[in-house]
């Protein structure tokens, strides 16, 4: 007996969905950026949370087209960032990385087994077979991450990789030396 589940194709939930299908017809209806093409414009990736709070292009003054954008919960530097680097280097026009995690990060307010903890006791899943990456130093993972990136034998020699805290109360970046 098979563990798989059988896939079966689904209808599209639009109902759940209707406000996400009316946005894109608005957006659709002035979209200016068909001439964009896959390349980074700007050389530059940014590796940033999944936090809705934060947009990253306007955050450093760009544009669609100018930046890749990598979002995780806690900006971490995983093995798919790793993957997603050498491929946006090599392939598409990366030349340097942004490692930006945030302040009032969620990922950063507690240990791992409280978030495992909190879902189980919440939803009743079990969830300590995924890595969530909590932090309790942002700025020590920010340098480990950054680290990681700087010393990623697959990435380029020539690579520039920085790091920098993204205040979500003023807007600013915190550089910080690595």
């Amino acid at each position: 007996m098979s563990l798989e589940k059988t896939a079966v194709l689904q209808e599209f939930p639009s109902e759940a969905f209707g406000d996400v299908l009316a946005g894109n017809v608005e957006y659709a209806s002035s979209f200016t950026s068909s001439d964009l093409s896959g390349w980074a414009a700007q050389g530059l990736a940014i590796v940033t949370c999944m936090d809705s709070r934060i947009d990253p292009l306007r955050v450093v003054g760009m544009a669609s087209g100018d930046a890749k954008i990598l979002r995780n919960a806690g900006a971490r530097v995983t093995e798919d960032v790793l993957r997603t680097l050498v491929l946006a280097t090599y392939l598409l026009g990366v030349k340097r990385v942004l490692v930006m995690p945030h302040t009032d990060c969620k990922m950063a307010s507690g240990e791992e087994a409280d978030v495992h903890a909190l879902i189980a006791d919440k939803y009743g899943i079990d969830t300590r077979s995924v890595e969530i990456r909590t932090v309790t130093d942002q700025r020590a993972a920010l340098i480990t991450d950054v680290v990681r990136v700087r010393s990623y034998p697959l990435l380029p020699p020539d690579l520039v990789v920085g790091g920098a805290l993204f205040n979500v109360r003023t807007g600013l970046l915190e550089p910080m030396d690595v």
